[in-house]
């Protein structure tokens, strides 16, 4: 479809043909906005650092004399903290900006992953693990999630779907997609302590090519109106589910959203490997295949909910077809036995399901377009909060109704979603007066004039 705001090329006077496409037009063609091309790189490179450790660190203060209790505690305290640094990017995006958030999440993670690796490792001292690594939570989701809070901010609304698929693409490319092939490439050469050191040398490459060379303005600056003091803009990060419902919806929308894949991380290791009868390493290449299936439908479905528009898309392609492929995922393997291929297909479509539910990042600031960092801050908050709500069901279920019921409790979740989704209309604010192209193109409700 042709736009008035890329006119052909005009013929240069020398050799008549068109001039070079700039980067900057490819970019933009591909969905990327071209301001914030770098930063993209930026987060798949950070967080191919951040993800190096996510299959073998807790084995390994296991296997440096941890109790696995205590492992297990470390890695439960983090998770605390990323869900504490996800809702802060967003409330602090507004009041600070998004580059100010990202740099202090930079220093943040660099400090205290140099703590961990030249005091806390080498002493294995249970109490100041997890201080430091538990405070090292917070790093990574001022930097990323700050960075999807200056995406939305910045990227106009018709082409907001495919920014946040590409931003989901560098984002989950990176962790746990290549930090897991990293990992295991580089641990059988050099071992696993010098590989959370190579991890530091990936994530200060990441950050320094976002901070340096990100200098769209939009992000240099508070996003809310007026900012206002600290505590304020803190409190109205949590006051706004109570004064925009459709903000707390979107926000639970997005617990239960990737909830099934963080609990199944809990419980399908020990289905395939013991009922199924696979081993270690093909459930790992299993895991593999799909989160690279994953990472690009996140692109695929960015550009579709542009679209066809974020709720059907979100609907549809997320949560109706993450409840089919919970029990595909389930049975097939029940059927077919340790048949690496039939699994591996039933792996890929839960994989591209999931990235079903990527237009939720441009529809939840759509419902608070005047307060989108405080939107965001509730988003992200539901996305810290799913790294414990899917482990949580397999706790209080995996006794009662074994992982069978699992995976009918999560697909069930999955279809509860796809109600709440149809009262996450935009707010007609969201949209300028004069775009009704832009709610075509966007995919938005028609009644969101």
């Amino acid at each position: 479809m042709s736009s008035p705001a890329h006119p052909r090329p005009a013929p240069t006077p020398v050799t008549g043909s068109p001039p070079a496409v700039s980067s900057h037009s490819r970019c933009a063609r591909l969905g990327i906005p071209p301001a914030l091309a770098w930063g993209f790189l930026g987060v798949l490179l950070f967080m191919t650092g951040d993800g190096v450790e996510t299959g073998f660190f807790s084995k390994y203060l296991a296997d440096q004399g941890l109790a696995k209790a205590d492992a297990a505690a470390v890695i439960a305290v983090y998770g605390i903290t990323v869900a504490l640094g996800a809702w802060l990017s967003g409330a602090l995006s507004d009041l600070w900006g998004p580059r100010r958030v990202m740099t202090a999440g930079f220093a943040i993670w660099l400090v205290f992953q140099l703590l961990m690796l030249t005091v806390a490792l080498p002493a294995m001292n249970y109490p100041l693990l997890m201080l430091i690594y538990g405070l090292r939570g917070f790093g990574y989701p001022l930097f990323a999630y700050g960075f999807l809070v200056w995406v939305t901010a910045a990227t106009p609304p018709q082409r907001l779907g495919t920014a946040v698929g590409w931003y989901w693409f560098a984002f989950t490319g990176g962790l746990p997609t290549l930090g897991s092939l990293v990992a295991s490439a580089t641990i059988p050469m050099v071992g696993s302590y010098r590989t959370l050191w190579l991890a530091l040398g990936l994530v200060v490459l990441g950050g320094l090519l976002t901070l340096l060379l990100v200098r769209e303005p939009t992000g240099r600056s508070g996003l809310a109106p007026g900012r206002g003091r600290p505590l304020t803009a803190l409190a109205g990060s949590v006051s706004i589910m109570r004064r925009r419902p459709r903000v707390a919806i979107g926000a639970a929308v997005r617990v239960f959203s990737t909830g099934s894949q963080f609990g199944f991380l809990v419980c399908l290791p020990f289905f395939f490997t013991e009922t199924v009868g696979f081993s270690t390493s093909a459930w790992l290449r299993l895991l593999s295949v799909m989160f690279a299936a994953n990472i690009f439908a996140n692109l695929f479905f960015g550009a579709v909910g542009d679209r066809l528009g974020w709720q059907r898309t979100m609907t549809w392609f997320g949560a109706v077809a993450c409840a089919l492929t919970c029990l595909v995922l389930y049975y097939v393997p029940v059927v077919a036995g340790p048949h690496f291929a039939a699994a591996a297909v039933a792996a890929a479509l839960y994989g591209i399901a999931l990235a079903g539910y990527v237009p939720i990042s441009a529809l939840v600031p759509a419902l608070a377009p005047r307060h989108k960092g405080q939107a965001m801050s509730a988003l992200n908050l539901g996305a810290g909060a799913s790294t414990f709500a899917g482990p949580a069901v397999v706790a209080l279920a995996l006794g009662p109704v074994g992982v069978e019921g699992i995976v009918w409790i999560f697909a069930a979740l999955h279809l509860a979603t796809a109600v709440a989704i149809r009262f996450l209309e935009p707010d007609p604010e969201f949209l300028t007066p004069d775009a009704p192209s832009a709610v075509a193109d966007a995919g938005l409700p028609a009644g969101a004039h």
